[in-house]
């Protein structure tokens, strides 16, 4: 916004006057010699801009005069601050969101808010592999009491998973509000309140363990073979700590980085999967991540994929639920359920973003009449849940197939109470998590990281080919020729649609001359490690066929496409291609 140029000179005057009345120049002169015979060391003789500033508003200056600058009528004030382009809100993991647009909110409005600063370190390699180091919650309320709204605190950071009682160091911390509280707490005010609400908490905590284990005792009443299915109630999260599985899901929106339920099932999909390492044998360790924890790696287990996944199809308005079963073999599984508001059934499978129109089997129906076949690989449901409910599968068979998903009919899904859950999973319940963080754009370049995967294979394959004895030939165009079947391949995994691929083979039939024999190989990944890449290639005969290739007129090709996702997640296609003279 640009003034005119006469109210901008009326401006430059107001403000004028104002200092002058205050004193201000003056003010600033005596500031500006106290601070530099008392805080700048004797050889240092500039003052910058920023230590100045900083002495102004130690002392108030600067709040003094924007206070006696409030020239605008009130009316106009009230009613610019009632404007939507007014509200403030900072990202909570770090600041606190104002009350309105013309204050910060006070102590005791701060002092009741109980949400924790979730802090996730994380360790990178070499090679861009990320391991999940510590994660901590900070209580940050301690600094409502302290002088001058700053404190320095000490937190030990403890290990994850089976190492979560081992001491990873120790990390300071200073925290200071800005800017600064008209008026602090005592310490003893907030150390109650604190006090108070641990207690709450564990009141809580213990009337819903108290109902959790009544209604198991009642569930397993209905049928004592209820005790075999995974009716999966409460989960350990990175720290050891049991939390209710429905704290673990809430409505997530993806803001404009993902535009649709699918894209979403896309981006969850290329998010890396690591099971959590086991000590020993004797199974598989329980480990579900939060969500931040689980982002800034970048992996996680099915249970963290399935999480998310629900998270963001509930933040699409879905009526979604997490399912927790088993998978071939008896091997226990986690994915995703939608319920159409026509009683459709769709399966999502978090970890290779497929879907899947459940059609229960008749297990009572004529020995001829003709049954669906189930394509998803899931064989039995314990239960489900979002963050919202919880139903445990009291049909006589837990077998996905014959299984009918009225979650309405309790004959059929034994429910928890809504508000039992409610008291320790809702937003703002002090049991439970923080609120989630919003996803952060990509950072990653797509073009520029693609050249680079690109370049390296090449050189991969010459070196590979030397050591055969082989020569190389690289042919740009045919290179090039691959982009829209690498485009292609990723459109129809977010949106199940094949198309483009009649141009594509059109142009190839027109680049490889009579005569000649074309071979290409597409593959997909999540990581971009050319190098271990180009090793997974290896093992694929028909990639090496092609990459190992011998005749006349060899020509080689080889294209990345890289495709970005939020959280800097990204799937990578590469096709391997070569054409030469078939020689009978």
């Amino acid at each position: 916004m640009s003034l005119p140029p006469e109210k901008a000179s009326e401006l430059k005057q107001l403000i004028h006057q104002q200092l002058s009345k205050m004193d201000v120049h003056g003010r600033i002169r005596e500031i500006l010699a106290e601070t530099i015979r008392e805080e700048l060391a004797p050889d240092q003789q500039h003052l910058s801009t920023e230590d100045l500033i900083k002495a102004l508003r130690r002392r108030g200056i600067i709040d003094d005069v924007m206070k006696e600058l409030n020239f605008v009528p009130e009316s106009v004030v009230d009613q610019e601050l009632s404007s939507p382009k007014q509200a403030v809100a900072f990202d909570k993991q770090s600041t606190l969101k104002k009350s309105d647009g013309t204050r910060m909110a006070d102590s005791t409005t701060m002092l009741s808010i109980s949400d924790p600063i979730h802090m996730v370190l994380i360790k990178t390699d070499i090679f861009g592999e990320t391991t999940l180091v510590a994660s901590y919650f900070l209580e940050w309320r301690s600094v409502l009491g302290s002088e001058n709204g700053v404190t320095n605190l000490t937190v030990e950071l403890m290990g994850v998973g089976t190492e979560s009682k081992v001491s990873v160091g120790i990390l300071n911390i200073k925290l200071e509000m800005y800017p600064p509280l008209n008026q602090t707490l005592s310490q003893e005010v907030v150390n109650t309140q604190l006090a108070l609400e641990r207690q709450k908490t564990a009141e809580k905590e213990r009337l819903f363990l108290v109902y959790a284990k009544q209604w198991w005792r009642e569930y397993l009443q209905i049928r004592p073979s209820h005790n075999s299915r995974l009716v999966k109630i409460f989960a350990q999260d990175e720290n050891g700590i049991n939390r209710p599985v429905c704290s673990y899901v809430k409505p997530l929106r993806a803001g404009r980085l993902l535009d649709t339920p699918r894209q979403a099932a896309r981006f969850v999909n290329v998010l890396g999967y690591e099971r959590a390492p086991v000590i020993g044998g004797g199974g598989k360790q329980e480990q579900w991540c939060t969500l931040l924890a689980f982002l800034c790696r970048n992996k996680g287990d099915c249970e963290d994929h399935a999480n998310l996944l629900c998270s963001l199809l509930l933040g699409y308005g879905l009526e979604a639920f997490v399912c927790v079963g088993t998978k071939a073999k008896g091997a226990p599984h986690a994915w995703v359920m939608t319920c159409g508001t026509d009683g459709t059934i769709t399966f999502w499978e978090s970890l290779t973003g497929h879907r899947y129109i459940h059609k229960p089997t008749n297990p009572d129906g004529p020995p001829l009449a003709e049954q669906p076949k189930p394509l998803y690989p899931y064989r039995t449901i314990g239960c489900v849940f979002n963050h919202q409910m919880f139903l445990g599968n009291c049909q006589p068979s837990d077998a996905v197939e014959t299984c009918i998903f009225d979650l309405n009919d309790e004959s059929k899904w034994k429910p928890m109470s809504e508000e039992a859950i409610k008291s320790v999973c809702a937003p703002g319940a002090t049991t439970s998590l923080p609120p989630f963080p919003p996803l952060c754009a990509s950072t990653i370049d797509a073009s520029v990281t693609s050249n680079e995967i690109e370049m390296q294979l090449r050189l991969l394959v010459s070196e590979h080919r030397k050591d055969l004895g082989l020569t190389t030939v690289w042919e740009d165009q045919l290179s090039y020729l691959l982009s829209p079947a690498l485009a292609s391949y990723e459109f129809e995994r977010t949106t199940s649609i094949s198309a483009g691929n009649e141009e594509f083979q059109d142009a190839i039939r027109r680049a490889v001359p009579d005569g000649h024999t074309f071979k290409g190989f597409p593959i997909h990944f999540v990581y971009r490690n050319a190098r271990r890449a180009f090793a997974t290639c290896l093992r694929s005969p028909f990639c090496e066929e092609i990459i190992c290739c011998r005749g006349d007129q060899v020509r080689l090709a080889v294209r990345v496409r890289v495709f970005t996702y939020p959280e800097s997640a990204c799937a990578v296609w590469i096709m391997f291609a070569c054409k030469y003279r078939s020689v009978l």
